[in-house]
This record gives C-alpha cells, sequence and structure tokens, in this order.
C-alpha cells in the first residue's frame, strides 16, 4: 500500500488534522499500549510531521504519523548525550492504525522520514527511542543500538541512531 503522504509543520495542520493525528496516538500509544503518559509534550508545535492517509477512500483517513524534531534529545531514562539541531534529526511518534497493520505501512513510513531528512534537512545523524522489541524491524533500516536499554513509561527502549547517507560512520 502507497498512502498518500503530508509533510507539514504544525502550525499548517488543521484542526481536523491535529484532532485526527492526537486520536491516533491516543489510542495506539496510551489506550492499546495501556500506558498513560503525557502525550501532549509541547514538542509538535517545533515539529514537521508526516501524514499518511488511505489511499483508497474519498475521505481522508489518517492510518499513521511520525514526527521530526531538530536535535537528538536524551529521552526521559537514556544516557545518552543531546545532539544539537545541526547534528541531528530525531524521528518520533510513530504510529500505525491497528486497522492498516501487516501492510508493511511502518516501514513506508520511515523510509519517507529517512528521505526527507536526506533531501531536506542534511544532518549527519537520524536518532530514534524505540520499543526494545523493535529492535530488528529499525535495524533493517540501519539503526544500531546506542547506549543501554531503559524504561520509558514503564516500557523498555533503546536509543537507535543511523548516519545519514553519504556520511562516514
Amino acid at each position: 500500500m502507497t498512502p498518500h503522504f503530508l509533510w507539514a509543520p504544525f502550525d499548517t495542520l488543521t484542526g481536523r488534522q491535529v484532532h485526527d493525528l492526537l486520536r491516533l496516538r491516543q489510542d495506539i500509544f496510551i489506550v492499546e499500549q495501556n500506558c498513560p503518559y503525557p502525550d501532549i509534550d509541547g514538542r509538535d508545535p517545533t515539529a514537521e510531521h508526516l501524514l499518511a492517509f488511505d489511499p483508497s477512500g474519498k475521505v481522508r483517513t489518517l492510518i499513521g504519523a511520525l514526527r521530526l524534531l531538530d536535535g537528538a534529545a536524551a529521552p526521559h531514562g537514556s544516557s545518552l548525550p543531546a545532539l544539537p539541531a545541526d547534528q541531528a534529526t530525531t524521528i518520533g511518534r510513530i504510529v500505525v492504525d491497528a486497522a492498516y497493520r501487516g501492510v508493511k505501512l511502518g516501514g513506508t513510513l520511515l523510509a519517507e522520514a529517512i528521505r526527507q531528512i536526506e533531501v531536506t534537512r542534511h544532518t549527519p545523524t537520524l536518532q530514534l527511542s524505540a520499543q526494545a522489541h523493535l529492535q530488528g524491524f529499525y535495524g533493517r533500516y540501519g539503526f544500531t543500538a546506542v547506549g543501554e536499554e531503559y524504561l520509558e513509561d514503564g516500557i523498555p527502549h533503546v536509543d537507535m541512531r543511523r548516519q545519514a547517507a553519504g556520511v562516514a560512520a
């Protein structure tokens, strides 16, 4: 499945798009994963958002999303030092609607994020905080674990990084 993509800074999203984005993240991260945490963390307004819409419907149904943040802040519980905005981009809040799992949408979102970073941001390091059980998935896209496993909101996580294309490791 190839979704319709929309890259947008937060301030250009419509009220409906913000609603659908926050609802999708709430449905998956808080309800499905039974993990009450403050999803509205103050970072969305400074992030660039990728929204993925179902290509088959007339109504623009949000089926996946992620956000890009300048720099690489160390997540709560991580021992990694932060990296400045000119050195790293953090990929976060990668989410896929439960009804669209099994069609490789997560990989499609991640590949699009990597492409966007390499084409428009030119930062040498890409970082994400992965749920520990997803290390293999992210590894297929060139990410390697750095640092020790830690708990974030009660879920085991590990920081992962990859070098942008054309950057020596």
